[in-house]
């Protein structure tokens, strides 16, 4: 962090050169002294909030999005500052000049770091344990991660424990997927502890019970009281308060994308301009959702309710770059204005599929203890094709984990996303892959039961 702090005051400096030659103006020189110490906090945040510094689940495309996205939002805050005062005045030429040679100087570094990073740790070697249909959903999930942090080397089906300490010697991690009796769990942690071995768990809902807990002392005992799955009022005011100022802001800022796109829905296709469909949100509330319409209007007349899929055929021309982009979903800053909505928390769902879900999950109703978001935990750290029963996973880990921070992290890394195809496509029923243990040998993995 340090040295990227450096180097981007360097790039800084490097684009007054290249604006002005060696003799820089005094009156620039002293506005770059002046702002530099608010500049800079303004970069390590951004940086902290986009994920800069985490490193085992990113690839190189990763931090090239991150670099470029990272430095027009450096960039619009320092014309932000800008308007603070004279002193902090910063020529325009010198920050447009300083994306460029900040993207270029920051990614290279980013570049030797990672590589670095990935020679020195290399890949841990994995071994999977639990039953059948969660071992392969996981196996699915590292095969499909752009990282080669983590390798799949083993699959335990079965006599966990002692398959565990046969093998011990040759992986690095275990992974448990399923759910497997207290007494063996301890005894796998017990052994990977005394081995200096990493432990994984699943998110089920045992285990994300236990996620940040408060600890209480009672006269000589220490007791561990379980966190609620909602967020304490006094974070719920500041939140909602937010919500009002930052959907107002958007409003006003994206006024002539809305115009634009309500134009091109009106002339694409018969119809409404708006969407409204009825969504569920907090204390299980129904309201309409607003989005522009991005599907013919008789979409669902014959085959009912249906969950959005990739390469929708009953989606628009003009509806397909509308989904693709996010911009069909900007009237849903009035039903946050409206106090329907939050910007950030888990994606409203329909009063149909909720009832489905509902039966199938018991734990779902415990998503609607917030407001529904336009963006969410989901949507930025899972994919968009991810199951219910994933999507529930990480809404649960979002109301556990609740701060403002986290907030401000998901809202920024919601515009990496925008350029992330994966994240905007719809649900792919095939989207798992491994169904036998025959595919898992062919993988080079080793099957033992």
């Amino acid at each position: 962090m340090v040295i990227e702090l450096l180097l981007f005051i360097g790039s800084l400096l490097l684009s007054f050169r290249l604006r002005y030659g060696p003799d820089i103006p005094y009156r620039n020189m002293e506005a770059f002294k002046g702002s530099i110490v608010y500049v800079s906090i303004g970069f390590v945040i951004v940086s902290i909030l986009f994920g800069t510094y985490i490193l085992y689940n990113k690839s190189i495309s990763d931090f090239l999005f991150i670099t470029i996205i990272g430095q027009f939002v450096v960039s619009l805050y320092i014309m932000a500052l800008t308007f603070a005062g004279r002193w902090l005045a910063f020529p325009r030429s010198v920050i447009l000049i300083n994306f460029f040679v900040g993207c270029l100087i920051l990614f290279l570094w980013r570049l030797v770091v990672f590589k670095t990073y990935q020679k020195l740790s290399g890949s841990k070697r994995v071994m999977i344990v639990g039953m059948e249909k969660e071992v392969f959903a996981a196996v699915d999930n590292f095969s499909n991660t752009k990282s080669i942090r983590h390798i799949v080397s083993h699959v335990v089906l079965s006599d966990y424990y002692e398959n565990v300490r046969e093998n011990l010697n040759e992986i690095d991690i275990v992974y448990l997927a399923s759910q497997i009796e207290e007494s063996e769990k301890l005894r796998i942690y017990d052994l990977l502890m005394r081995q200096d071995k990493k432990f994984f768990l699943n998110t089920s809902f045992e285990n994300l019970v236990m996620v940040n807990p408060n600890m209480m002392n009672i006269e000589d005992e220490s007791i561990i009281e379980v966190s609620p799955f909602r967020i304490a009022s006094e974070d719920g005011i500041i939140k909602r308060l937010i919500d009002i100022l930052f959907s107002l802001f958007l409003i006003i800022i994206s006024s002539p994308i809305m115009l634009v796109a309500a134009i091109l829905v009106k002339r694409s296709s018969e119809g409404p301009i708006l969407y409204r469909q009825t969504r569920i949100t907090k204390e299980g509330r129904e309201f309409e959702i607003l989005k522009f319409r991005s599907m013919g209007v008789t979409a669902e007349q014959e085959s009912g309710p249906v969950l959005a899929t990739s390469n929708d055929v009953r989606v628009t021309p003009v509806g397909k770059y509308l989904r693709s982009l996010r911009i069909d979903e900007l009237p849903q800053l009035f039903n946050v204005l409206k106090g329907d909505m939050s910007i950030v928390g888990p994606r409203p769902e329909r009063p149909f599929f909720v009832e489905q879900f509902e039966k199938m999950n018991p734990h779902y109703y415990l998503r609607h203890n917030v407001r529904a978001g336009i963006t969410g935990y989901a949507q930025v750290y899972g994919k968009y094709a991810s199951d219910f029963n994933s999507k529930l996973n990480f809404d649960l880990i979002y109301i556990k984990e609740y701060s403002l921070i986290l907030d401000l992290k998901i809202m920024l890394q919601t515009v990496k996303i925008l350029f992330d195809k994966v994240s905007s496509r719809g649900l792919d029923e095939a989207e798992h892959t491994i169904h036998s243990e025959e595919e898992l040998v062919s993988k080079g993995i080793k099957v033992i039961h």
